[in-house]
């Protein structure tokens, strides 16, 4: 401070507005008092508005060689609770909600708003603005309740509630009731028949990977090679694509992965691998609503593994509205065919295991044993059977021997070579009354008169 400094000027500048400047004046006596001492001036009347940016200029009077002190000073945002209470600009009202989901409805209450001064409700998507969906409602600062309905079409995470007060440039409140239902966002995927192109545009700003991939037997999707996009914004395509039913868009953000499939009711299926039955042969054929070419492809199932190992590939091309029959006669019966569109860029691979097939070595030998068991069992009951009927035979013949002698045997002998019989003879006993009155009870004949 020196005698010769009269006071200073110190001018406010704000985007957009003119120049402030106010004039401090020093009195003669306090001139002389602090000359040569360090003077700190305080400017507390310059108004100014939260989150803006203030341009200082200071200069003295009068100005020595254009001596100037410049700065800049950022006002604060409205965060802090002081300012959030006191300050008109910031207050903006306190929001709380209930979801009926039946009606989708949103009903909303307000707080803590600005006194005297009506509010404004409205939905609206959030992006790097908030652009309203229609959805808004005023509520007059007369009413004793602050409180409106407001109705929604679908709960995505970026459908914000919106409020502040209906004065000038008043600051808003945004909460967002669905901001965690990501699910939502997987809708919307079309499809161009004419160009063969996917395409998928997000309705809220999203962080994610989107990959085409086949969905398996076992609900897992596999990845096709070259299928990834990232997006947050911007539309996606995937051209020439098949429109498979097996074929799917599977979303990845940082948490969790969802997948879509737009193909599942087959209603744009382009081709399929038919199965009928022909005098009991298994015949496959090729169906395509398109002129395209496929690769087919034979490969085995070894025993324990899932997996199946490509043993012959080959080309075959498919006029519109044609059936081609697939060569599967004679193949092992652990084989598989796998069949897949070549004339795109992304398709999925149908794999066909053979139900009807020929069997291996392994199992020819295993038959040419059976052969042979069967075939000694046969021999060996000929032989039950013939010894039984021999052993029958015999009897019978004994039968009928005994009947011609008069069923007497009185000696059996068994010679290996064969059976006889054998009767005993004794002079003729004499006859009492006609009869014949045995000696020996081994044998008794009737003899009339």
């Amino acid at each position: 401070m020196t005698e010769s400094i009269h006071g200073l000027s110190v001018c406010t500048v704000t985007a957009g507005m003119m120049a402030n400047c106010q004039m401090f004046s020093f009195r003669r006596g306090s001139r002389n008092r602090l000359s040569g001492l360090t003077v700190e001036v305080e400017n507390d009347c310059t108004d100014i508005s939260p989150r803006q940016r203030v341009h200082v200029t200071v200069k003295t009077l009068p100005s020595y060689c254009e001596v100037t002190w410049t700065g800049t000073y950022d006002a604060p945002e409205c965060i802090s609770e002081d300012l959030r209470r006191h300050v008109p600009e910031c207050i903006t009202g306190r929001l709380s909600y209930d979801v009926n989901p039946q009606t989708k409805e949103l009903r909303v209450s307000v707080s803590d708003m600005l006194e005297d001064q009506d509010y404004h409700l409205r939905l609206c998507h959030k992006d790097f603005i908030c652009s309203g969906t229609g959805a808004h409602r005023l509520i007059n600062k007369a009413e004793h309740v602050k409180r409106a309905i407001l109705p929604y079409s679908r709960p995505l995470p970026c459908l914000c509630i919106e409020g502040w007060s209906a004065v000038m440039d008043a600051s808003r409140v945004q909460i967002c009731p669905f901001e965690h239902r990501l699910e939502e966002l997987w809708s919307g995927i079309d499809f161009d028949p004419l160009d063969e192109t996917l395409s998928w545009e997000p309705i809220c700003p999203v962080t994610a990977t989107v990959v085409l991939c086949q969905k398996r037997g076992d609900a897992v999707c596999v990845d096709l090679p070259h299928g990834s996009q990232n997006v947050s914004r911007e539309k996606i395509r995937f051209t020439k694509v098949d429109p498979h039913p097996q074929l799917c868009m599977k979303f990845t953000t940082e948490h969790q992965s969802w997948t879509r499939c737009p193909f599942a009711n087959g209603k744009l299926q382009a081709w399929e691998v038919v199965v009928s039955a022909q005098q009991g042969q298994e015949v496959v054929k090729m169906l395509s609503q398109v002129t395209a070419t496929f690769s087919v492809a034979l490969c085995v199932k070894p025993e324990g593994l899932t997996s199946c190992q490509i043993t012959d590939t080959y080309t075959m091309h498919v006029e519109e509205h044609n059936a081609v029959g697939l060569n599967v006669k004679g193949k092992p019966c652990n084989s598989c065919l796998q069949v897949k569109r070549l004339d795109v860029k992304f398709s999925a691979t149908v794999t066909h295991c053979l139900e009807q097939c020929s069997p291996t070595v392994v199992s020819s030998r295993v038959s040419r044993d059976r052969s042979w068991i069967i075939l000694s069992a046969t021999v060996l009951s000929g032989v039950i059977i013939f010894t039984s009927a021999l052993y029958v035979l015999l009897t019978v013949y004994q039968k009928r021997k005994q009947n011609i002698f008069g069923g007497c045997i009185s000696k059996k002998r068994t010679d290996p070579a064969s059976y006889s019989v054998v009767m005993l003879s004794k002079p003729q006993p004499p006859v009492h009354g006609g009869f014949l009155i045995p000696d020996s009870p081994q044998c008794a004949n009737l003899i009339s008169k």
